[in-house]
């Protein structure tokens, strides 16, 4: 396959998956060699093995992170810090990409960031919802259920300050109902504990923010 062949294939793809790309033909073999060369040739960058981007150059489609982080483990959705994040619930900004699996934790490492994954046992792998971008979807914790998530699989002792530390912004953005229920759903002491704490904290700064 010659590149200007590949590029019309698979040019408006998000990601390559190899695996899609190659079904149904007789003798992958020789297709696999040319974009290991293409690889190392700059034109593919490697996300894991069998999952491609196309460099910049090349690229017809602006890639949506969170999308990526979907793609390269399943099940999986994008929760803790990062899903804090993307709901502008803390000023930080955070490099790696934290999700959680069903699945055994790994980690991935390349040109687009640091992608880890936490295991989840499966009754508590909810709480997410689809966020689509250019025709790319990606699961995302809610605000709810990646503050549970985050102190849950952290295993964080907390208290009133530590939460004060954690500079929640617009804790508003919370709904301090479904975060009851949400903890109630995990059915540990521990969690049920720590959103009482953080539904204190949030009522506590909305009085606040009232008398300003």
């Amino acid at each position: 396959m010659k590149w200007e062949e590949f590029i019309k294939i698979a040019g408006k793809l998000p990601v390559i998956d190899t695996e899609i790309l190659l079904a149904g033909v007789t003798t992958p073999d020789p297709a696999k060699v040319q974009i290991s060369r293409w690889q190392k040739s700059g034109k593919l960058i490697q996300l894991k093995r069998g999952i491609y981007l196309l460099s910049e150059p090349y690229r017809k489609i602006e890639v949506f992170e969170p999308y990526i982080a979907s793609i390269l483990m399943k099940p999986s959705y994008i929760s803790l810090e990062k899903a804090l994040e993307f709901h502008n619930l803390i000023p930080e900004g955070v490099a790696v990409y934290s999700s959680l699996t069903t699945k055994r934790p790994a980690k991935f490492i390349n040109k687009l960031g640091i992608f880890e994954y936490h295991s989840l046992k499966r009754n508590l792998f909810w709480g997410y919802d689809s966020v689509t971008v250019n025709k790319q979807t990606a699961f995302i914790a809610s605000p709810e259920k990646a503050l549970l998530d985050l102190f849950y699989i952290k295993g964080l002792k907390v208290s009133q300050e530590y939460i004060a530390e954690l500079r929640l912004q617009s804790p508003d953005k919370i709904d301090t109902e479904k975060l009851m229920r949400y903890a109630a759903k995990f059915n540990k002491p521990g969690v049920l504990r720590i959103a009482k704490m953080l539904k204190d904290y949030i009522i506590s700064h909305k009085r606040k923010e009232k008398t300003l």
